[in-house]
């Protein structure tokens, strides 16, 4: 049998792009079922659209069936150019608007996690500022890690980023926002739960069970600081909390987001005064090329409300 020829796509047409969008949408949301909701079409006219996208290129883009959704190598590497290509054309319709001296399109904003119950951080007062500003423009707001929105924003998938700050980029503009207390917690079940005579220090803490972030950020450059050997590592701070709720670990969080756990009874923080320490939150973007006028005034009321 003669292997299938590979297709090979000549100019990208606006239906490319739907299905592009539509192959997009599935992947974010692992598989066609999920996606259905997302899209507001049948998952029978998703599955046509992938399909149709797959023999428009020459190649399988995802497996589907019993064992789940997941795409292929291909479709990986076809995901990663998607993104790339729909970022670059909401980034020119973006540019028309400004020509036009219009405000409109959609402008794509990362948030670092667990930061709506930082009183510090006046995030939401600016997004309603910028509604009154730019109500035409449709806001998307991802949260994820601090290297995902880093990347996100180099990539220019995401026009502005906020991240607490722990290495600065040379390609990255940061403008500091807000400020975020981490304390070390301890839940019932570990010996630091119930207060102590003494009040334990740094060194003590290095012979205690500590969970943290198991990626770059200013957690983990605090235990290399402190040089405190991690016994389990979480990808998001929900984690560490949880590995803090079993007993078995102690770990830092922010301290507006363990009110709540600690208010239940259901962790004290630990030595407070001592074992704790700040982190700075910057806006960043690319500084080449430059901000789309939506962007820009994002920045701006972002400033704005946080120099109040």
């Amino acid at each position: 049998m003669q292997p299938k020829s590979k297709a090979l796509l000549g100019r990208v047409s606006d239906i490319d792009l739907r299905l592009l969008r539509v192959f997009k949408a599935v992947a974010d949301c692992g598989g066609m079922a999920a996606a259905e909701l997302e899209l507001n079409i049948a998952m029978s006219t998703i599955s046509r659209h992938i399909k149709d996208l797959e023999e428009r290129l020459g190649l399988v883009l995802c497996r589907r069936g019993r064992a789940g959704f997941a795409l292929s190598p291909e479709g990986e590497r076809v995901y990663a150019a998607a993104e790339h290509l729909l970022s670059a054309t909401e980034s020119f319709r973006s540019s028309l608007h400004d020509i036009h001296r219009g405000l409109g399109g959609e402008l794509h904003v990362a948030l670092f996690e667990k930061t709506a119950t930082n009183p510090a951080a006046r995030i939401p007062q600016a997004i309603a500022r910028f509604r009154d500003v730019a109500p035409e423009v449709e806001l998307h707001l991802h949260v994820g890690s601090i290297t995902m929105i880093e990347q996100g924003v180099m990539g220019g998938q995401f026009l502005l980023g906020i991240i607490p700050e722990h290495r600065r980029s040379e390609s990255l503009a940061y403008d500091e926002l807000f400020d975020e207390v981490m304390k070390l917690y301890a839940a019932p079940g570990h010996p630091w739960f119930a207060p102590g005579r003494q009040t334990p220090g740094w060194k003590d803490l290095g012979t205690q069970a500590l969970a943290g972030l198991g990626y770059h950020s200013p957690n983990m450059m605090l235990a290399h600081e402190h040089r405190l050997t991690r016994e389990a590592t979480a990808s998001d701070q929900e984690g560490v909390a949880t590995l803090v709720l079993s007993g078995g670990f102690v770990g830092f969080l922010p301290d507006h987001y363990a009110d709540t756990f600690v208010q239940r009874g259901q962790m004290r923080a630990v030595a407070p005064r001592t074992l704790n320490y700040s982190c700075r939150f910057s806006c960043v973007h690319r500084r080449a090329p430059a901000l789309s006028r939506a962007a820009q005034i994002f920045r701006d009321v972002l400033i704005e409300a946080h120099q109040r």
